[in-house]
């Protein structure tokens, strides 16, 4: 059933120490490689034969396991063959088993050294070795150096004080057996050490086909030896099979050192070395993994969709991979250097994760965006929008994170998704800003445009009713205003105090159009009270221009222009939007209109200059719009700037009464009657006089109507004088010139021959000379003067 290896099976073998006792590392790594000793896990036996040099120990070996051990040549005499510790892989047997040929104790090479090496090596051997051969001839049994129970003692007890050895089976082969039977040597062997296995052979010189057979049926209890039951059945301190090199080459050099051996903690550090390696190999290899690469890419460039699932299944394969390698080492010590691996693979992921989630928010926030957009287009009430909106595109937010949720980490989301909230809370504010900014625009300008132009043109005719006016017109405004705004509030579903404080504002600022309206015509209240009394001085109650005639009371019109004036700065000096009283028009009339001393009167009484003050009583600084100082530094400037209508109006009407009264003095006019009456009967005597003084009389006034003398000396005997001067050659031409005309039209038509003087002088055949100069005097237009000339029947 179980036999040897089949000729020409290789064997692979290798130094694991040499004779100075250094430790073969890339041997036994080259070793492990080809024997592929990996991918044994727990399941490979490690055996180990000591015992006393030329004692057969490689022969029996090579005989038991198919190895290739070097053998004595018993013809060159008795010497040492093996040094330090070699290692080989059995042939033909399963599962997987190692094989140590240690060197011989008791060996005359070493010389005094030899004890020191011999613990060295049998206490590795024990260490590493899950079944150890005592190769021991049979006639030592019984000996006390010969059967090396010294060195033996030593060792176990040195394995007792130092760490709490797993079960090692030790087996006695006994060689040479003798006719005692083997019933009677085990209990000399059991005597001073634990339970043991025990073997006996027969000699290889003298009965080598019967030590063969027994040899081969020592070899069968080798098959399946980790099983239970097995000569290494038990498993529970092995180092896996990929840590075997690292815990050897670890055990010899604390051997070597002389310090305490702790098997127990020396397989957590082989556990911990070992896992870490492999974490840091699966750590590299998914680092360098092309699904994860191309993953890592393209999540920076846009969202993925079942990125999640793809990148669980990744990391899944990573540690499972881990798992499998670690299997067989401490259960601690594999599951905090997988958490390790976890934690660094879930590091090296999040970014990727962090940049997905990123993706799904934004696209997410734009969705939202745009259908929060659409509803407020498609009429949607602003809280029920923002409401809906926000709840379906959380809903959809949370669909797409738990499509991203990688398997292995347990990351909280609650920040992502409280983010993403911040995020739509934060565009529905700016929304909701925008909009009410825009209804609060839309309803300012609505204000603005009912309240700029009336308060305007209110304060433009100040009177008595202009401030109640305007706030009835600003209440009137205002109310309808505010009820339209609140209704346009009732969509934003804001609370009352928020939408008082918004109305509250909305009437504030149609206070503050009306202030500032007032405020700007302040500015302008010098033009203002100039064009008003420019108004009234110069136009009659009918509107129309005055004439300067001579009978205007001047000092009245200038009296009632001033003080409407008055009223107009009295108007704008305050702003009076409140049902309070003042005593502005009062002070100012006291101060500025009264007369002279009536004023001096009252500041001597008062001892006090009601205008030498910057504010006004019973109004507040804040609502006053000129204050008294500069209301009298107004009117003193006003004045200035009018007395010189005051002035021409007053000329005007003397020059007009001096031309009315061209007529001489009564006594004057006796005094000619007296002295002309000779005169004035010689006139009556001969009437020829009287038709040449007509004549005479019709052409003056001729001249005085297309010279206008009484018009050009309204404005005073000097400009009158060099007026009609300029305008007098050239009336004189064409009154003659048109004489001249009209002369000539009766002596064409009635009698070419006649006189023109006789024909002129005829009342019978044609016009009058008083008609025809009547005429002429009214027809003539006086060239460059600017003058027009009256109907031609206007003198008669």
């Amino acid at each position: 059933m179980f036999g040897f290896p089949a000729k020409g099976e290789e064997c692979c073998s290798t130094q694991l120490i040499d004779g100075d006792g250094t430790f073969n590392v890339s041997g036994i790594e080259h070793f492990i490689k080809e024997v592929k000793l990996s991918d044994c896990g727990l399941s490979y036996a490690v055996v180990s034969i000591m015992g006393p040099q030329s004692s057969g120990k490689s022969t029996l070996l090579n005989h038991l396991f198919g190895t290739n051990f070097r053998e004595m040549d018993a013809f060159k005499g008795r010497s040492q063959t093996t040094k330090g510790i070699w290692m080989a892989r059995c042939a033909g047997i399963e599962p997987c088993t190692l094989i140590m040929d240690l060197e011989g104790t008791d060996g005359r090479e070493r010389g005094e050294d030899d004890t020191a090496f011999e613990k060295q090596s049998a206490l590795f051997a024990l260490a590493v070795s899950d079944i150890v051969l005592i190769n021991m001839w049979c006639h030592d049994i019984g000996r006390e150096q010969a059967a090396n129970k010294p060195l033996l003692k030593t060792v176990f007890q040195v394995m007792m004080r130092l760490f709490s050895p797993r079960k090692t089976t030790l087996m006695f082969v006994i060689r040479d057996k003798t006719r005692t039977p083997l019933e009677n040597l085990e209990p000399v062997l059991r005597e001073d050490i634990q339970k043991v296995e025990v073997v006996a052979l027969s000699s290889f010189e003298e009965k080598e086909e019967l030590f063969k057979e027994q040899v081969a049926s020592l070899r069968q209890r080798f098959y399946h030896s980790v099983a239970p039951g097995g000569l290494a059945g038990d498993r529970r301190g092995v180092v896996p099979a990929s840590g075997f090199s690292f815990s050897a080459h670890e055990i010899w050099k604390v051997i070597k050192e002389n310090k305490d051996l702790d098997l127990p903690a020396h397989k957590v550090m082989v556990a911990t070395v070992r896992c870490e390696e492999i974490a840091n190999e699966k750590y590299s290899s998914f680092a360098a993994n092309e699904e994860w690469c191309e993953l890592e890419a393209a999540v920076q460039s846009g969202p993925i969709s079942s990125f999640g699932k793809k990148l669980s299944s990744i990391l899944k394969t990573c540690l499972s991979g881990y798992d499998g390698e670690v299997l067989y080492f401490d259960e601690g010590v594999r599951s905090a250097k997988r958490k390790q691996l976890e934690d660094k693979l879930l590091q090296l992921v999040q970014p990727a994760f962090q940049s997905m989630l990123g993706h799904i928010r934004s696209g997410t926030l734009d969705k939202f965006k745009d259908a929060f957009d659409k509803a407020l287009s498609g009429g949607e009430g602003f809280s029920s929008a923002a409401h809906h909106c926000s709840k379906f595109y959380m809903n959809l937010f949370d669909e797409a994170c738990a499509d991203a949720v990688i398997e292995q980490a347990n990351w909280d989301m609650s920040k992502a998704r409280d983010k993403f909230q911040r995020d739509i809370d934060a565009h529905i504010a700016s929304v909701r800003a925008a909009k009410l900014g825009e209804l609060t625009a839309i309803f300012e300008a609505k204000l603005n445009e009912s309240l700029s132009g009336p308060v305007e043109a209110l304060l433009d005719g100040a009177n008595n009713e202009t401030w109640p006016a305007i706030r009835k017109l600003l209440r009137r405004e205002t109310e309808s205003a505010i009820s339209g705004f609140s209704d346009a509030l009732y969509g934003f579903d804001m609370d009352e105090e928020t939408k008082e404080k918004m109305l509250a504002s909305l009437e504030n600022y149609a206070k503050g159009v009306v202030e500032a309206k007032a405020r700007e015509e302040s500015g302008r209240v010098l033009m203002r009270m100039k064009d008003r009394f420019t108004s009234l001085f110069s136009h009659d109650s009918d509107s129309m221009p005055r004439v300067w005639t001579g009978k205007e009371d001047i000092r009245g019109i200038t009296k009632l222009a001033r003080s409407a004036s008055l009223k107009l700065l009295s108007v704008m000096a305050a702003i009076r939007l409140d049902d309070e009283t003042d005593n502005i028009e009062s002070t100012l009339t006291l101060a500025l209109v009264d007369s002279p001393s009536n004023a001096a009167t009252n500041r001597s009484i008062t001892n006090h200059d009601p205008l030498a003050s910057s504010t006004w009583e019973q109004v507040p600084s804040s609502k006053t719009l000129i204050t008294p100082v500069q209301c009298k530094s107004l009117w003193r400037q006003f004045k200035s700037e009018t007395e010189y209508s005051v002035t021409q109006a007053i000329s005007a009407q003397e020059a007009n009464k001096r031309n009315n009264n061209w007529l001489p003095p009564p006594w004057a006019i006796a005094a000619m009657m007296v002295l002309g009456f000779n005169e004035f009967m010689t006139l009556l005597r001969n009437p020829l006089y009287l038709g040449f003084i007509f004549i005479g009389y019709l052409l003056i006034k001729a001249l005085w109507v297309q010279l206008d003398i009484s018009g050009e000396f309204r404005n005073g005997a000097l400009p009158g004088l060099i007026s009609l001067s300029t305008k007098f050659l050239p009336t004189v031409m064409n009154l003659l010139k048109k004489l001249a005309e009209e002369g000539q039209i009766p002596a064409t038509n009635n009698n070419p021959q006649r006189n023109p003087v006789g024909a002129s002088m005829n009342h019978q055949n044609g016009v009058s000379t008083s008609e025809i100069s009547s005429t002429a005097s009214s027809g003539v237009t006086s060239s460059g003067n600017g003058t027009e000339y009256s109907s031609p029947r206007k003198e008669e």
